[in-house]
């Protein structure tokens, strides 16, 4: 499994402007999704609304699908930019014989 953060990019559309049953239907999938563990946590940046999401998912592929099921996503109100993680790997400079003291 891998992690992804995505950050929402807001497409010039007042959230505002957002029917109410979109936002409801978006808040039941973002519920299903934390539920179902594929997303591990949400957050809004502190300075303002932009929604932060941190995926756990097989592939990027399957980060995008989620992604694009998302109602406000399908509707065009928003879209989001998705980083993939992978693991720190400067751990196993510890463990490395080469960086060990003699």
């Amino acid at each position: 499994m891998m992690k992804f953060i995505c950050v929402e990019k807001e497409l010039n559309i007042p959230k505002s402007k957002i029917p109410a049953d979109v936002m409801e239907s978006e808040a039941l999938k973002v519920y299903d999704l934390y539920s179902s563990g594929v997303l591990r946590e949400i957050y809004f940046k502190e300075e303002n609304n932009i929604a932060v999401l941190i995926l756990e998912c097989k592939d990027r592929n399957e980060a995008e699908s989620v992604i694009a099921a998302l109602p406000i996503v399908e509707k065009g109100y928003i879209g989001f930019d998705i980083i993939g993680l992978r693991p720190y790997p400067g751990f196993s400079r510890l463990f490395d014989n080469k960086y060990k003291a003699n």
